[in-house]
């Protein structure tokens, strides 16, 4: 089961323009009458052409903004990551400290202020500036935020769905002093929406309502009764919520003996239950499945851009070791801005030693299902393991038989992200020089799916948000067999997962996605396969 953020499309961003700046503001700040720049790419593409206009936002709506501050040190940033992360480096694992990162990378406190005392000017309210003074919350109404970043907002209905949105006519635009420190402000728009598939109930294979059960799942990945993930923390990235007496039905089911999950709310949580209730509760009983003595943390934000990098930021600013993902939408269906300032929060954590696993979508090679190839976003971020599907095989004992490539599992090429220097060695010609997705795999087949518990009843659910969570649990695992041997945090995994070359998996070489094939070694459809969890860790252990 896999969720997916339906956006419009991506075009070219629009050029800059320059305008009067409204009022005065703070005297070490950007003078009154300065010209303005926009912040490129920060508007809905293809608005006109999807969706009519029906008039404006009402000008006393208080609307809620994030805004992004791209790092110091322009290309610096990817240049340390990809020495803590290199295996191969004399830095690896050596990561900064919050308050490292922010000296290093972060904007200055003047810069900050230099913000801060502009939206302030304009009427609006300053809230949280994160760890790492890359990111500022504010709010205001309308026909403050119009003010303040120099467009318009009106109101929209989508051609296709008939759904009512609000969205800014056009780019934002900051006097030229602050435009040059922010790569994006996110909500302003509403056009974001979360959906996820329906669960798939399965004819009973072994787990209550069929599926794999806890036992299935270890077997299957031989992951040794050790290691539990006793000691080590997991977040969960969700835009719903859950009900702890499903959590506790599993878990005493299967006598896992897990601690009930910690909820941490983003600006003000993901609201009343939605449809997204499976999902979530998929996510925790798979952890619980895996690594049943690690520390779950579900961060719980609103269905909006500005709640999806304000979640994300929330994990970071948590230094919790290992997020597990099972949103996202088409890389197509996203505006350029708001990719740029999701992978600065992922870029941070990496910098920070910590590991993101996304699930690869649903759709096979056509995530954004224009009958085209195309991936999913996060997945597809260089700072991030993308997360394949596949069909596991286990024997009567519950060891691994076989494992092909699941058919929905998302795999292609990135059409935002060039390829990053530790794939370059299992680049494709299909792959065109772009970032190639997914890294790795895990069971992710409906039929059999995964035995879980949710809204009261034993279901079956399948899709690749089954395979990220068995991914995420495994680092979990593997951070604690480092933490004993005095060892780092497996941290960005990438890098690493690259070096291993293969050992440690099992290669899945049958099964399509679509477009591709299955193959020995990385492909399209599974990455380099599945873990085998004692082999695997080993290897990376070194």
């Amino acid at each position: 089961m896999k969720s997916r953020l339906k956006l419009l499309g991506l075009v070219a961003a629009p050029a800059l323009v320059t305008a009067v700046v409204p009022a005065a503001y703070a005297a070490n700040s950007p003078q009154p009458h300065a010209t303005r720049a926009a912040i490129a790419g920060d508007v809905l593409p293809g608005l006109k052409q999807h969706a009519a206009r029906t008039g404006s936002v009402a000008a006393g709506k208080r609307i809620s903004v994030a805004i992004s501050l791209t790092p110091r040190g322009g290309t610096a940033l990817d240049t340390f990551v990809a020495k803590v992360s290199d295996p191969h480096s004399s830095s690896y694992g050596h990561y900064l400290t919050k308050r490292q990162f922010a000296a290093r990378f972060g904007r200055t406190d003047a810069e900050i202020k230099q913000l801060k005392d502009y939206l302030r000017a304009q009427g609006l309210t300053v809230g949280t500036v994160h760890s790492g003074n890359l990111l500022v919350d504010a709010s205001g109404t309308a026909t403050q935020l119009e003010k303040a970043f120099g467009t318009k907002l009106s109101t929209w209905k989508d051609a296709a769905s008939g759904r009512s949105f609000y969205a800014n006519d056009t780019a934002p635009k900051l006097p030229t002093a602050l435009a040059s420190l922010v790569s994006d402000v996110a909500g302003l728009n509403n056009r974001l929406q979360l959906h996820h598939q329906a669960p798939s109930t399965v004819t009973p294979h072994n787990g209550p309502g069929g599926g794999y059960t806890p036992a299935q799942l270890k077997g299957g990945y031989n992951v040794s009764g050790t290691y539990t993930g006793s000691g080590q923390k997991i977040a969960l990235l969700e835009f719903d919520g859950f009900q702890q007496s499903n959590i506790s039905a599993y878990d005493s089911h299967y006598g896992l003996g897990s601690a009930a999950p910690t909820v941490q709310q983003v600006d003000g949580g993901s609201g009343s239950l939605g449809d997204g209730q499976v999902e979530v509760e998929l996510d925790i009983e798979v952890l619980h499945a895996i690594a049943p003595k690690a520390n779950v943390t579900v961060f719980e934000g609103p269905n909006s851009d500005a709640g999806e990098v304000d979640t994300y930021q929330a994990i970071v600013d948590s230094g919790i070791p290992t997020t597990s993902i099972s949103w996202g939408a088409a890389e197509s269906a996203r505006t350029t801005s708001g990719i740029n300032a999701v992978d600065a929060v992922f870029k941070a954590g990496a910098a920070q030693g910590l590991g993101f696993y996304a699930a690869s979508g649903d759709s096979g090679s056509d995530d954004a299902g224009d009958g085209g190839t195309s991936v999913d976003y996060p997945a597809s971020d260089p700072y991030v393991t993308g997360v394949g599907g596949t069909k596991l095989t286990v024997t009567s004992s519950n060891a691994w038989s076989k494992e092909v490539a699941w058919s929905g599992g998302g795999g292609g090429k990135s059409s935002v992200f060039k390829i990053p220097s530790w794939q370059t060695a299992v680049q494709k010609s299909a792959g065109g020089g772009y970032r190639q997705v997914p890294d790795v795999s895990a069971h992710a087949n409906p039929s059999p799916g995964v035995s879980i518990y949710s809204q009261g009843s034993w279901t079956s659910v399948g899709g690749t948000s089954a395979a990220a969570p068995e991914w995420a649990a495994f680092a979990a695992l593997y951070n604690q067999q480092a933490a004993a041997a005095g060892k780092a945090n497996l941290g960005f995994a990438n890098p690493a997962l690259y070096t291993a070359s293969g050992t440690g998996f099992h290669d899945i070489t049958s099964g399509s996605n679509g477009a591709y094939s299955a193959a020995s070694g990385w492909d399209f459809t599974s990455g380099w396969g599945s873990y085998n969890a004692a082999t695997l860790a080993s290897k990376l252990l070194g």
